[in-house]
């Protein structure tokens, strides 16, 4: 996809009224579906794009390099990678002399995918981890030992350095595939509306599904210093989630807290967000309705009421103080654009009334401000955020 893409599905699903970024380059629109299935406003821009190596001579070395000699042991880590590796090697006219090699090998798959990629060339895998990670792997093959052994490791779009060297300093001969590599996007235009997006606040979560996604994010910000802005909102108001904890790697190394589902899938990142998003959503007691601040939305009781830019940034500002006057010109300085005019927050004000379905949800203070009609309780707090 080459713009910043936004789709809304109808409905009131757990995420309607958030935003969530995808920075996938493959699979984005079964990401985006999912999530404009349960009502998310869904914001795209791919972080990077794949390239295929099936002209690459780095690939075809290690094609021959195993064609020439049997690895013991095989490590496959993605199905498209794996496929790609042989519709290669078949373009070669290796196809045939490269899955005899593989069958004289031990073949171990990271997760369920691949191994059913395996299985379709007629091959069988003889172990694959439960946690999908490699990690586990490598703790097996340690186990076993890999001292004199022959493994090859097909890459997925990054070197594996860490796991490359270990298994050499166990003793193991490594031949790496690299069949795809991560580069960064053709356009950068799109990554860098979805930065400035994201720094804005603009998103409630931001989705990452590969840690080359990940750090070419974080590249692109720090080439445009950005990189402290963007980190400021991961930490504190934007969610970053990631399918999975190798994805989070370059976050976390940057000191960002992501969240993630217990199976490295789409299906339950979505359900992570679906938990995580509305759970951290304010929510009030405002005039006798119960009101829940979303990303780009209220929910009034449970009617979902969408609100413009500038009626969201003054039921932010008057949530800040429940129960207490804002100040006009308070209010003036939270509206998106450089005014002047504190007419300006009464036009606004109006329009959010509107927006809200309810006036009396706000109070107007004579000659003050305004104020959010917080009900009392015995437990109210009135602190600001």
């Amino acid at each position: 996809m080459g713009e910043v893409e936004e789709q809304q599905q109808p409905g009131h699903g757990p995420l309607a009224g958030f935003t969530v970024g995808v920075t996938a380059a493959r699979r984005a629109d079964e990401l985006g579906a999912l999530l404009g299935r349960r009502g998310a406003l869904v914001v795209h821009a791919p972080a990077l794009r794949i390239v295929p190596l099936a002209d690459d001579s780095e690939l075809l070395a290690a094609t021959e390099e195993i064609v020439g000699r049997a690895p013991d042991i095989v490590i496959a880590t993605t199905a498209i990678g794996f496929r790609g590796w042989l519709e290669a090697a078949a373009g070669w006219g290796r196809g045939e002399a490269l899955l005899d090699r593989l069958r004289q090998a031990e073949v171990l798959a990271r997760g369920p995918k691949v191994k059913g990629a395996i299985r379709a060339t007629g091959l069988t895998e003889r172990w694959s981890p439960s946690s999908e990670s490699m990690a586990e792997v490598l703790d097996r093959l340690l186990e076993q030992g890999v001292a004199g052994r022959r493994v090859a490791v097909q890459l997925h779009g990054e070197p594996l350095s860490g796991f490359v060297d270990t298994l050499r300093a166990a003793g193991a001969e490594v031949v790496p595939v690299p069949v795809y590599r991560w580069l960064p996007p053709e356009d950068p235009g799109p990554l860098d509306r979805l930065l400035d997006i994201t720094v804005a606040r603009g998103l409630d979560a931001l989705t990452f599904t590969s840690a080359p996604a990940a750090a070419s994010l974080l590249s692109r910000a720090a080439e445009r210093g950005l990189l402290a802005e963007l980190l400021a909102a991961l930490a504190h108001d934007v969610l970053p989630a990631c399918v999975g904890p190798v994805t989070a790697v370059p976050l976390e190394e940057h000191g960002v807290a992501t969240v993630q589902p217990e199976r490295f899938r789409l299906g339950p990142l979505v359900q992570v967000l679906c938990r995580e998003l509305p759970g951290r959503a304010r929510t009030l007691p405002v005039a006798g309705h119960r009101v829940q601040l979303r990303g780009h939305a209220v929910l009034v009781d449970d009617d979902l009421r969408p609100l413009p830019p500038a009626g969201t940034a003054l039921l932010r500002a008057l949530a800040r103080h429940p129960g207490r006057v804002v100040s006009r010109a308070d209010l003036l300085r939270a509206l998106p654009g450089t005014g002047h005019d504190e007419h300006a927050v009464e036009s606004a004000m109006t329009r959010l009334r509107t927006a809200l379905g309810h006036p009396e949800l706000i109070r107007t203070a004579a000659e003050r401000g305004y104020l959010l009609a917080l009900d009392p309780t015995p437990d109210a707090k009135h602190t600001d955020d």
